[in-house]
Parts: C-alpha cells; structure tokens; sequence
C-alpha cells in the first residue's frame, strides 16, 4: 500500500559527513538525491568507521525511518546499507528487497508503470513514467551505468515528467539480483540495449541522459542508433586508459599483457588491505561475470576513446562535468569535447565549487544539473 505521492526536491550543498573521501561521497549522494534527512547522514557519518559498520549504521537509521513511517527516507537507508556489501554476502538481497519494498510503499502510486523489456535471453525492467502536463514535450530515456538501480534515479524521473516528458529508465542487466546465467554481464555495446527499448516501446526520437559510467554508455549508444537526436553525459569517462599520463599507460599495459599473474595477485593483495578498492574489484567483477580481477579489468579496460567512437556521434550532445570529481579525471572533458567532431552540436559546461556542483555526477546541485539539462533539451528540440 503506498502512503501516496511525494515530490523529491534537491538540497543544495556538499557537507563534510565524513573523512573517508569514499563513504562521504555516498552519504551526500544518498542527500543530494533528496533520500536522506540531513540530521541522520551527519549521525551516520559520525558513527561509521568501516564497511561493516556502515551497514549496520545504516540499517539502523533505515529501522528508525520505518518506525516513524518515513518510507522515502527508509527505502534508501536499506539501499545505502546494501551499498558496500559485496554480492556473495547472503545479506545483501534481503536489504535489497526491503529498499524495493518501501520504494514501492513511497511511489506505487505516483503514475509509472513497470514493464518487461525484452533483451537477448533476458529481460529489462523498464519504468515508464508519462508527462504529467496536457501536451508531451517529447521522450527522455536516462540511465546510470556501474552500480545504480533504476529506483535511484526516480526523483530525475519525477523532474522531467512534470516538465512535459515521458520519461523512461530501466535495470542495467547486470546489475540485476540474484544474477542468473541468462543476464548479460557488463558490455560496452550499449546501442543493443537502448534498441531493444526503442524497438519494443516503437520510439525514433529521443532524448538519452546517461549518469557516471552511463554517460560513456550513452554516447557509444548515440555512435551506432540514429533514432537518439540528444544525448546528455554526466561525467563522462571518455576513455579509463588515459587517466594516467602516456608512461603510465605504457607500464599498465606491460603489465596487463606480459604480467597477468604477478598483476592479479597484486590486485588479490591490495583487496585484502584496502576495504574501499576491495568492494570495487568485487563489484566489477560482479557486474561482468568474471571471477578473476584482472579478467574483469580486461572488461573495464574496454571502455576507451576505440571503443567509444565519439566521432559517429552526429547528434546534439551536452556534456557535464564536475570540476572537483574525484572519480574522473578533468582533463578527460576537454578530451571526450574534442573527440566529438561530427556531432550537430557540442554544448559543454563544467561545474565549480560555486555551483555546489563540483562533484561526480554534480552530487551536491543535482537541481542545477537538472535545469541546465532541462532548458538545452528545450533549446535542441
């Protein structure tokens, strides 16, 4: 039973919840997304000291929202205490289950409609989300990439509906829990899956926003599917190679080629020391079906400026960058802006700590990412 509708609005500001770059970017993810009250992830934050103890933290804070009929902020302390578990913890499916349930108590009866979307062997779920105004503006279709569920990106969403459009989003495949064999594992081809939903839905003009590592996906979707006319990337990662200068490059791929061994182990040894890069391996390797971490970096590896082909790109594309992200080196927005040389348009905007928007993924704004998206799709449509 849903507790009826509820608008999400976006704080502004990126706050200091705790020393650990990696668990405060979270924490402000989870605010900045409109999910969580800014008295509890400031408690959180003091409290949490490691993956472990986040979840519980989090867990906590998820029981006390249900006790006080808070869903929203429930749903996503559940999802956030799910976070960092790694796929073979027998807790992590469970907690996940209680993020979808309360996500569904919030917007089960907000007007979308969950569908199947056929995929190869599998299926895509799919939320489809009319205009909630008279006349329909047009299609959106966003997505994230690495490890967001299509929940998390409901308030984006809710923000493009009530301006006039039928927004769409759906599951990435490998994201998909419990994983079977019949889900695709991490594959750059991302035009199969943006066909499949253009093919099933029988759209050919669209506007594709991709987030994080969608927005890579999202590009190399507009290089091959004409029937994308807009394209917006969100932190876009160009190409993972050249985050490291050319030396560094040469010494990696020595390394990945003539070393695979000694590269593995040492890679096996860093998780073992370092709980933040251990649930990274652990994920990639999840998200890509490999069992060893250097066989799923060969999969990560994959998404490079080859790869990505920027210059079939053809449509109107808007890229944005936070300035201060810690994920995603600067210097590859100058890059991926210049490797787009046939494209109808380039508009390009980076955002600075004024902004409060300096982040990935603009976490820290998200209403002035919004807007900025908003009055170019309507300037391109």
């Amino acid at each position: 039973m849903s507790n009826g509708q509820i608008k999400i609005t976006f704080p502004i500001g990126f706050h200091s919840f705790h020393k650990d770059q990696a668990f405060n970017f979270q924490l402000n993810r989870w605010h900045s997304l409109g999910y969580g009250r800014l008295e509890d992830l400031k408690s959180a934050g003091a409290q949490i000291n490691n993956p472990d103890n986040w979840k519980t933290t989090m867990l906590d804070q998820a029981e006390e929202a249900v006790s006080e009929s808070r869903f929203l902020n429930a749903a996503y302390y559940f999802r956030a205490a799910e976070f960092f578990l790694t796929e073979d913890d027998p807790e992590k499916e469970p907690i996940h289950q209680n993020f979808i349930h309360y996500f569904n108590e919030v917007f089960g009866d907000d007007g979308h409609t969950l569908i199947e979307t056929p995929y190869d062997s599998s299926i895509l779920p799919t939320i489809i989300k009319p205009a909630v105004t008279e006349v329909e503006k047009g299609t959106i279709i966003l997505h994230g990439g690495y490890d967001s569920y299509k929940e998390e990106l409901y308030p984006l969403v809710q923000y493009f509906s009530e301006l006039g459009y039928k927004v769409i989003t759906f599951e990435c495949p490998w994201m998909k829990l419990p994983q079977d064999d019949k889900y695709p594992g991490l594959d750059i081809k991302w035009e199969k899956i943006i066909k499949a939903i253009l093919d099933h839905l029988s759209l050919d003009d669209v506007t594709l926003i991709g987030i994080s590592m969608g927005g890579w996906l999202s590009l190399r979707a507009a290089a091959f599917e004409p029937r994308i006319k807009r394209v917006i990337a969100s932190s876009v990662s160009f190409d993972v190679n050249q985050y490291v200068n050319p030396l560094a490059q040469k010494i990696a791929s020595l390394f990945f080629t003539k070393f695979r061994k000694f590269t593995n182990q040492s890679m096996i040894n860093k998780m073992k020391k370092d709980s933040q890069y251990n649930w990274f391996v652990n994920h990639l390797m999840y998200v890509t079906k490999h069992d060893v971490p250097i066989e799923a970096f060969d999969i990560l590896l994959q998404f490079n400026e080859h790869n990505l082909h920027s210059e079939k790109v053809n449509q109107d594309v808007l890229i944005l960058t936070g300035k201060e992200d810690h994920m995603i080196p600067l210097k590859m927005h100058r890059l991926q802006v210049q490797a787009l040389v046939n494209a109808k348009s380039v508009t390009d905007k980076i955002f600075s700590r004024e902004d409060q928007a300096q982040n990935h993924c603009q976490v820290g704004n998200l209403g002035l990412a919004l807007e900025v998206m908003a009055n170019w799709i309507e300037q391109k449509s």
